[in-house]
């Protein structure tokens, strides 16, 4: 007969659901990654409160990363406020069902843990494994990682080496030592951690390389999201981003954000050109949506210095129910279902895979990113090693509050990761630079209608992380399971 659990379900499950609220400001905008590791050591503490019952550590683990994700993951609602009247009811059940979803992960994480020799080091792995997993299980949705409160901090500069999940193995590992019992656990998590910052803090130290010859303007047109498909708003959303891209000085490269066009472009003779007349000899990147046969992509082009289309990339890692819906086709037919962001039946078609596009000598190699293909950072590891990344966004579906700010530190850690400078430009913010360790060189203010003139940071060598992806992970990992397997000695009087 299974023992009864220390604590009634109930205060298990509310004590758990809090300490992973707390925990969720470790992520940005607030970034009280100081808040959050207490919240999750004592999260740990009531998930190991349960070890002789695993099913109840389990639920523990469960209501607990709930409370994460429902809080981490709160601008899921704004997304159903755009068309209020139509879908503002299914906010709080997409939120709901997302974060008691994800929570999954760390229930089953939990429940693997509590049956090993060492369970304490067995969920700070697990847990670990399991955010990873969350990256690449049914498409991959690796927003909010644990690993992600350290992204405002000289110690996110260890993603060079280990990747974003090696920042969530730090994150289980000190959470765990704090919350185990033992002293010197306690006392080595902050030191583990202060050696961290210590090392990052050198890091940030190191010159850079000198910054490159070319200037970009990056253009923020601010289209409310309500607004934007407006056809009577086109023309002024169309007229703010061709007053930009004119302005003088003339810089090397013009950058709008994604879906910035207003107009299908293959349905407007004349709009190329009129394009090329305000890029004035300079390089145009524009996100569009495109129409090809009876096919619709969230698409960027690339207008050369001869006003001529030189390139174009299709969005590959579409967001499943915003641009795209699973079985879309019979959703379509069947129920009229179709996705948020797409203007053109049941959604947008993905494209090819990740491309390198080269500007030669007006701009060098650049990985375009289509809004939420910058969270995934496998895919830019599949790819020729670019000179830049860069990342087009209309971060107005995700609200104010929080949505953009998480988005554009993913960015920021994808710099980091790669050791390539990241170019952002989104419709209404964050407009930003990051260098190639990640620091910001360039804002444009949220929220507002503006352009923005600066220099391209150069890239440093490739780090460990670009170069082997999840590989040393993978190593540490499958050391501390190991370590979990080995059966603590007794001591024997």
């Amino acid at each position: 007969m299974a023992r009864r659990p220390y604590i009634s379900r109930w205060r298990l499950g509310t004590s758990s659901f809090a300490a992973g609220v707390v925990a969720a400001s470790g992520q940005a905008p607030l970034d009280l990654w100081y808040l959050s590791l207490p919240a999750l050591a004592v999260l740990f503490a009531l998930i190991l409160g349960q070890v002789k019952v695993p099913r109840y550590a389990a639920f523990a683990a469960w209501t607990g990363g709930a409370g994460y994700f429902c809080a981490a993951l709160s601008w899921l609602i704004s997304p159903f406020l755009v068309e209020a009247d139509t879908y503002a009811w299914m906010a709080p059940f997409a939120l709901l069902i997302m974060g008691f979803g994800l929570a999954l992960f760390w229930a089953l994480a939990a429940w693997i843990a509590m049956q090993l020799p060492r369970p304490a080091i067995g969920l700070a792995v697990m847990l670990a494994a399991a955010e990873l997993a969350r990256g690449y299980v049914l498409t991959g949705f690796p927003w909010a990682l644990l690993g992600h409160i350290w992204i405002d901090t000289p110690v996110a500069q260890l993603a060079a080496y280990v990747g974003p999940s090696g920042l969530t193995l730090l994150t289980t590992a000190t959470a765990m030592g704090l919350a185990a019992g033992k002293i010197w656990g306690r006392i080595a998590a902050p030191l583990g951690v202060a050696a961290f910052w210590a090392g990052g803090v050198w890091t940030l130290s190191q010159p850079m390389p000198a910054d490159s010859a070319f200037t970009l303007r990056l253009v923020q047109p601010n289209a409310e999201q309500s607004l934007k498909w407006d056809a009577a708003q086109a023309q002024v959303f169309y007229d703010r981003l061709i007053r930009a891209t004119s302005a003088a000085p003339q810089p090397d490269i013009v950058i709008w954000p994604e879906t910035a066009l207003p107009y299908l472009q293959e349905q407007n003779e004349g709009i190329t050109a009129d394009m090329a007349r305000a890029a004035n000899g300079a390089t145009l990147i524009y996100g569009r949506q495109r129409v090809s046969g009876d096919r619709g992509y969230n698409s960027l082009s690339v207008l050369n210095t001869a006003g001529k289309e030189s390139a174009l990339y299709d969005k590959h890692h579409l967001v499943p129910f915003g641009e795209y819906i699973p079985l879309g086709d019979l959703m379509y037919d069947w129920f009229g279902l179709s996705a948020f962001a797409a203007q053109l039946g049941n959604g947008y078609s993905a494209g090819t895979g990740p491309t390198v596009i080269d500007l030669g000598t007006a701009g060098g190699k650049f990985l375009p990113l289509i809004c939420y293909e910058a969270v995934f950072p496998q895919d830019l590891r599949s790819v020729t090693r670019p000179d830049w990344l860069l990342h087009v966004t209309n971060d107005a579906w995700f609200g104010t509050l929080t949505g953009p700010f998480q988005h554009a530190a993913q960015s920021r850690l994808r710099a980091i990761e790669q050791g390539l400078p990241m170019v952002r430009v989104a419709n209404t913010g964050v407009t930003v630079v990051y260098d190639a360790r990640g620091r910001l060189r360039a804002e444009l203010p949220f929220g507002t209608e503006a352009h923005l003139d600066t220099v391209l940071p150069s890239a440093l060598p490739a780090p460990l992380y670009a170069r082997f992806g999840e590989a040393p992970l993978l190593l540490l990992l499958a050391g501390g399971f190991a370590l979990a397997f080995l059966r603590p000695k007794r001591i024997r009087y």
